[in-house]
């Protein structure tokens, strides 16, 4: 497996930056933000260290050579299936152009969402996936590019009730979605932290996925057992989970990489930094990263 980070967590950092802050820490590769640019709508949306309007493939195939970290993927988590249509439209078109970067730039891969209407229940949000994302697959299928959707329900406070920006977050739905879509190129962004609270197994669903498993992320979850017993699941998450640094959570990643190299995967796992201790200052950004990559490199060579 080869070790790297989401850039996001680089919020200001020029494409050039980032690349050298990865080589200077011995990175072996980068999932580099792509969204458009502009202000953010939410945390870690909005950055983009790859301006895929105005993509400069020669100078950036250079310039990561030279560093020698390679781009595991392409990302960009939108909502495609939002309720307000124009957002919709707006954020399916974006996707496009990174997926011809993805392809132009050779790496061949997309991490994001697959979105939801979060007003309407599961099936209906299934029927709105066979509408939806067979052109977007098709369009990817034709350029040699594979998509991997990442688990995280996206709900997480008042401002994404009641169903979250996310179906695709257990396996239960992960079956259902494939039989709806059943392309070689549609994948998993593996994150075991948002099974955490969710109280789902994050690690037998390893095996069951082995061939859809794309790409994989480390991130931690905190659940704070005692306000959980007050408020309970049903409340906004935020309430009783933190996210942490791996190693400052509830994930066992003995047991999780243990189950990766059981089923022989040996891709890129980025950590993903969202831990609001490492916030404050520039320093403590790049401690984030100093420690997870220490830590990792228990079970990640």
């Amino acid at each position: 497996m080869k070790l790297g980070f989401v850039s996001a967590i680089l919020d200001g950092w020029t494409f050039e930056e980032m690349m050298d802050t990865a080589q200077e820490m011995g990175f072996q590769c980068v999932e580099v933000a792509c969204w458009p640019c502009g202000k953010a709508e939410r945390r870690y949306a909005g950055v983009s260290h790859i301006n895929v309007d105005e993509l400069n493939v020669d100078y950036i195939k250079e310039y990561t050579a030279k560093c020698g970290v390679e781009i595991s993927s392409l990302a960009f988590y939108p909502n495609t299936m939002d309720a307000d249509l124009e957002k919709r439209q707006h954020n399916i078109e974006h996707l496009y152009k990174v997926i011809d970067a993805s392809h132009k730039l050779g790496v061949n891969m997309v991490t994001t969402f697959i979105g939801r209407d979060s007003s309407k229940c599961v099936e209906e949000n299934l029927e709105l996936v066979a509408q939806i994302w067979p052109p977007i697959l098709d369009y990817a299928k034709e350029r040699g590019v594979k998509i991997a959707i990442e688990n995280c329900p996206m709900l997480f406070d008042r401002t994404q009730w009641p169903g979250g920006q996310n179906l695709m977050t257990t396996p239960v739905i992960w079956k259902k979605v494939f039989d709806i879509l059943p392309y070689d190129n549609l994948g998993i962004n593996y994150d075991p932290s948002h099974f955490i609270w969710q109280m789902i197994d994050y690690i037998q669903p390893l095996y069951e996925f082995k061939d859809k498993i794309f790409h994989v992320h480390c991130k931690d979850i905190k659940l704070d057992v005692e306000k959980m017993k007050r408020c309970g699941i049903m409340a906004y998450p935020l309430e009783y989970m933190h996210p942490k640094l791996p190693g400052l959570g509830d994930v066992d990643w003995g047991k999780y990489i243990s189950a990766l190299t059981d089923i022989g995967y040996d891709s890129f796992t980025c950590i993903e930094v969202e831990d609001r201790a490492f916030e404050s200052s520039k320093e403590k950004v790049l401690d984030s990263l100093k420690l997870s990559k220490k830590y990792m490199e228990q079970f990640v060579i």
